[in-house]
C-alpha cells in the first residue's frame, strides 16, 4: 500500500507568521526576564546560576529567557535573506543592514541605555543586547556577499570553536584590550575618569548565529516546499539537541563542566546551567535547536488564534523592547515612591510567582499599543523609517 504524503504551499505571509510569531514568543519571555531583573533585583542570578541558591522556579525562568537572544538573533538573518528575495538582492540587504545596524547600536547608546539606567549624563553604559544584533547586523552585510556554502561553514566555525578562545585575555594597557573586550573578552572599556563601557555580550558568536539564519533563508523561499522545509526544522533540530546532549554528557568541550547534586532536581539544573557571556557552543546549540523546532511547530498551527496573537508582538519587536523598559522603569518608581524599599536597598516582590504574574499583565496591558504600531507599519509603508522598528 502506498501513502502520500500531501504537501502544502502556503503563500508567503503565512510562512512569515510563523517568524513573527517566535520572534513574538521570545519577546514574552524577554519580558519575564526583565520584570525579574525590575522587581527581582535583590535576588540577582549569576551567569551560569549558582545552583546552591537559586531556587528551581528562579532558574527555570532565567533559562526559559536564555531562548531569547539567540532565537532573535537568528531570525534577524532569516529575515535579512527574505528581505533580500523581496526587493533587488543582496546590494539592497546589505545596505539596510548595515544602516539599520548603526541605528541600533546608536539606540543602545541613547535610548536604551537611559531606559535601564535613568541617568544623564550616564557614567556606564552597558553594552547589551540591541548593540550585539547591531553590529552583527553590520558584520551581516559584508558577509551576504559570500557564497552560501561559505557562509554556513564559516557561521558554524564561528559557532563551534569561539570556546577554543575563552584563555585569550588582554590587560587593559594592551592596544588588543578593547577590541578583544568587544568580541569575546566580556569586560570594561574605561572611556574617561567618568564614564564606563560594560561589554555585556561579546559580539564574536552573535555573528556566527546571524549568518547561520541568513543561511537558512533558502527553506523559507518562494515557492519552497513547505513540506521539506518542515522536515529540515525537524532533523536539524534534533541533530542540534542531539550534539547538544552528547556534549553535554560527556563534559569535554562547549561549557562549563556538570556534576551530580544532592537531588535530582538540581542535577538537572546543574546539567542545563550554561553560559549566556558570551554564550557558549552548549548555549547556542540548546536554544536555537529549540527555535527551529518552534518554528516548525508554529508553521503548523499558524491558523491558530494564539499563534496570531504573538505575531503582534514579533511584528513590532523594537518598539515593544522601547516600550517595556521604559513602562517597567516608570512602574518601579511608582512602586518605590508609594510603598518604599522591602528587599534592603531595593523595592521588590518576595516570589517568582509574582514575577509571572506582573509579566502577564504587563503583556496584555501593552498589546494594544503593540496591534497599533504593528498595524501603522503595515499601513503606512511610504514611511521609510518604520521599518527601523
Amino acid at each position: 500500500m502506498t501513502i502520500t504524503c500531501a504537501r502544502s504551499n502556503p503563500p508567503p505571509t503565512g510562512r512569515l507568521l510563523s517568524i513573527d510569531a517566535l520572534r513574538g514568543l521570545v519577546i514574552l519571555f524577554m519580558l519575564l526576564d526583565h520584570v525579574r531583573e525590575t522587581f527581582l533585583l535583590h535576588r540577582q542570578v549569576s551567569d551560569p546560576m549558582d545552583i546552591a541558591s537559586t531556587e528551581p522556579a528562579l532558574f527555570f525562568s532565567r533559562t526559559l529567557a536564555h531562548l531569547c537572544a539567540p532565537v532573535f538573533v537568528l531570525l534577524t538573518g532569516l529575515s535579512a535573506w527574505l528581505f533580500g528575495e523581496k526587493y533587488a538582492g543582496k546590494a539592497d540587504v546589505s545596505a539596510f543592514l548595515f544602516k539599520r545596524g548603526l541605528f541600533l547600536v546608536l539606540l543602545e547608546f541613547t535610548l536604551v541605555n537611559v531606559a535601564w539606567t535613568f541617568q544623564l549624563p550616564p557614567s556606564v553604559i552597558y553594552l547589551q543586547v540591541i548593540w550585539a544584533i547591531g553590529l552583527s547586523m553590520i558584520a551581516l552585510s559584508l558577509l551576504v556577499w559570500l557564497p552560501r556554502w561559505l557562509l554556513l561553514t564559516l557561521s558554524l566555525a564561528i559557532i563551534a570553536g569561539h570556546n577554543l578562545l575563552d584563555g585569550v585575555h588582554f590587560a587593559r594597557e594592551s592596544a588588543l584590550h578593547v577590541p578583544w573586550a568587544i568580541l569575546h573578552d566580556r569586560g570594561w572599556i574605561e572611556v574617561g575618569d567618568s564614564l564606563r563601557l560594560r561589554t555585556s555580550y561579546p559580539l564574536l558568536p552573535w555573528i556566527g548565529v546571524i549568518g547561520l539564519g541568513y543561511a537558512l533563508g533558502p527553506w523559507f523561499a518562494r515557492g519552497a516546499d513547505a513540506w521539506s522545509r518542515q522536515q529540515a526544522l525537524l532533523l536539524g533540530g534534533i541533530a542540534g539537541l542531539l550534539g547538544f546532549f552528547g556534549l553535554r554528557l560527556i563534559n569535554a568541550y562547549g561549557e562549563k563542566p556538570w556534576t551530580v547534586e544532592d537531588t535530582t532536581v538540581q542535577t538537572l539544573m546543574a546539567f542545563f546551567n550554561i553560559t549566556k557571556y558570551p554564550p557558549s557552543l552548549l548555549f547556542i546549540t540548546l536554544t536555537v535547536s529549540i527555535g527551529l523546532l518552534l518554528l516548525r511547530v508554529f508553521e503548523r498551527q499558524q491558523t491558530r488564534r494564539w499563534i496570531r496573537w504573538l505575531t503582534v508582538f514579533g511584528s513590532a519587536p523594537m518598539f515593544f523592547y522601547l516600550l517595556h523598559l521604559y513602562v517597567l522603569k516608570v512602574l518601579y518608581l511608582m512602586a518605590l515612591a508609594l510603598f518604599g524599599l522591602n528587599q534592603g536597598s531595593h523595592f521588590g516582590f518576595d516570589s517568582v510567582p509574582a514575577i509571572w504574574l506582573v509579566s502577564v499583565l504587563l503583556a496584555v496591558a501593552l498589546y494594544p499599543a503593540v496591534h497599533w504600531f504593528s498595524a501603522l507599519k503595515s499601513r503606512r509603508r511610504d514611511i521609510a523609517w518604520l521599518k527601523y522598528l
